[in-house]
């Protein structure tokens, strides 16, 4: 029998999840399905998405089959049902042929609680006609934006999941992502024939996450310094733009001595599952990848999130940084933002063959997440306002807000910029351009004769670096635009009211390299809150008896508990079981499995 015995879903929560309470919009969700209605939710990263299929398929009867898009997450996500009493098994192309029979034979038995499935997988007549020999809950797709051709994690396979609308019409269905825009939303629904579900939008912000973009040089060791001074011993993501980058970026924090470990599509599956497990079960290491790595995971500790290249879009760089801090605890989202980058996103769209209104989007696209990165304001403002979503107030939790940036009226040194660009033909990059600017003796200067021109030597009022950035945010402007693969600069339409003077042009100055990674945190350690240090301390003797019961068990350490349940530990001192049991994340089964190992521990403290 499931841990779950038949009851209200607030009882299921408190019985087997060790919750005290739902969270916002759990229970209005949870009883549309306990209903038999249909519901599309959107909620961000780590807003309790799963609790709301997981509690109606524990307290509906049948099974609940969720149709995940990862493999190699599934065994995670039942691990971590298992460790709550629950009656979890998946059927993915990971089981030999005797394992999957077995797991058939359990549903068909009705002797599982939740089923997770691959969409390739479930689209099989032999697993459509399996899911007919059993009652089912409900069916829950989660990461449903895989549906949208317009999205970034497209999966041609989601769209087909419409028949399960034609062939189960009275199983409720729910679809679930954190990263919809209202086409994205208007798009599952119609796919997944959920047009008349009811539509749960708790809203994009992620409070707990700091967001930080630093424009600068030598991006690697501002990861650094911003790694030593906020993550010291903490696990986390980087990602790279490019297999080989991934690689080198992996092996120099490895010489630095932290644990990172390379993650992409290009290495052999033995070792990237080998990687991907190492980093879901440490509390220390570091995850080195490309895009290929992150959608679905559910690591609630990692406690930042790191981009050495621009992602392609907002919509990405929301995806990829809500991979931080999914236990509410305080997380980073550091970037690093290069004029190259820039470049390259362009020069990659402009050699592309998409269609001129998927290559309108795309353009539009970019031009919001340059936009995010240039912003002299709110960081948090524009990234919701992308979705959306409106901050009445500045959020005090980003860069802009902490270290307000230095702006003035860059007009002048922006037409400058502009005329140097025409005046040397437009077929020049950017080094070339600041050397004209700066009246650099350069053999090559005068060869082209552009000594001789009128915008040589004339920007003696900016290095070299502030240059640099001005060009940048011109691009970012759409002042100018990347010509072909050698950087080439040349003016749009839009440079025409700036140079005439009809348009005025606000300069955002780099920020002094010391203050751009050096800058110590102005909140406690990551994952710490208001703990004493005799607290800090037994947190993390807590924090190494969860690791030692992990990996007895071969699964993650937060699958025991999470770092919230362990700092409440700390904080509260439980003394008896009865006591342990107040503490939320601690269900009956978890109770029975580790509460006297804790109390031994906690006891000698």
């Amino acid at each position: 029998m499931s841990a779950a015995a038949p009851g209200t879903p607030l009882r299921t929560l408190r019985k087997v999840f060790g919750f005290r309470d739902f969270r916002p919009m759990q229970e209005e969700i949870v009883t549309t399905l306990l209903g038999g209605q249909n519901a599309l939710v959107l909620m961000p990263t780590g807003g309790g998405k799963s609790l709301c299929y997981q509690l109606p398929a524990l307290v509906r009867e049948g099974c609940g089959v969720v149709v995940s898009p990862l493999i190699a997450l599934m065994k995670n996500q039942v691990d971590a049902l298992r460790q709550y009493g629950v009656r979890a098994a998946f059927l993915n192309s990971s089981l030999n042929y005797g394992e999957a029979l077995e797991v058939e034979r359990e549903f068909r038995r009705g002797a599982l609680d939740l089923l997770y499935i691959a969409p390739e997988r479930l689209l099989t007549e032999r697993t459509l006609e399996l899911l007919t020999a059993a009652r089912i809950a409900l069916f829950a797709i989660d990461e449903a934006h895989c549906v949208s051709h317009w999205g970034h994690d497209f999966r041609p396979e989601y769209r087909q999941l419409s028949l399960l609308c034609e062939r189960f019409p009275e199983v409720p269905r729910i679809a679930l992502t954190a990263t919809a825009s209202r086409r994205t939303r208007e798009e599952i629904a119609a796919v997944l024939g959920l047009d008349g579900a009811q539509r749960f939008i708790t809203g994009f912000d992620r409070p707990n996450i700091r967001y930080t973009i630093y424009a600068g040089a030598q991006a690697q060791e501002a990861l650094w310094r911003f790694l030593a001074n906020e993550h010291a011993r903490d696990s986390g993501i980087v990602y790279c733009m490019t297999r080989k980058r991934t690689e080198q970026a992996a092996a120099w924090l490895t010489r630095r001595g932290r644990q990172a470990l390379p993650y992409h599509a290009g290495l052999p599956a033995p070792e990237r599952r080998r990687n991907q497990e190492r980093f879901l079960q440490g509390d220390d290491v570091i995850i080195v990848a490309t895009i290929a790595f992150g959608m679905g995971i559910d690591k609630p500790n990692a406690r930042f999130v790191a981009h050495l290249n621009l992602p392609k879009s907002i919509e990405s760089y929301y995806q990829e940084t809500g991979r931080a801090g999914r236990d509410g605890l305080p997380a980073n989202a550091w970037m690093s933002y290069s004029l190259q980058d820039a470049i390259l996103l362009r020069q990659l769209l402009a050699n592309s063959e998409l269609k001129d209104e998927r290559m309108r989007i795309e353009h539009r696209k970019i031009e919001a997440l340059l936009g995010m990165c240039e912003t002299s304001g709110c960081r948090r403002q524009v990234l919701l306002g992308h979705f959306g979503e409106t901050l009445p107030a500045p959020c005090g939790n980003c860069d802009n807000c902490l270290q307000p940036p230095r702006t003035e009226d860059g007009t002048v040194a922006a037409q400058k910029a502009l005329s140097c660009i025409y005046r040397t033909g437009q077929r020049f990059g950017v080094n070339y351009l600041i050397d004209v600017l700066l009246g650099k003796d350069d053999p090559r200067i005068r060869r082209f004769g552009h000594d001789r021109i009128k915008t040589y030597g004339i920007g003696g009022e900016l290095s070299a670096i502030e240059w640099r950035g001005l060009f940048r945010q011109a691009i970012a402007a759409g002042l100018a635009t990347v010509e072909d693969e050698h950087g080439s600069l040349k003016l749009t339409a839009a440079s025409r009211a700036v140079l005439r003077g009809e348009r005025g042009f606000e300069f955002r100055r780099p920020a002094p390299r010391a203050a751009a990674g050096s800058r110590r945190s102005r909140r406690p350690a990551a994952g710490v809150t208001a703990q004493s240090a005799q607290e800090r301390e037994l947190f993390e003797a807590l924090r190494r008896l969860r690791t030692e019961l992990a990996q007895r068990q071969g699964i993650p350490s937060y699958i025991i508990f999470h770092d919230t349940t362990l700092i409440e530990m700390a904080q509260t001192k439980p003394q008896t079981l009865a006591e342990m049991a107040q503490i939320s994340g601690i269900g009956e089964r978890k109770l029975e499995r580790y509460g006297e190992d804790f109390l031994a521990l906690l006891n000698q403290a």
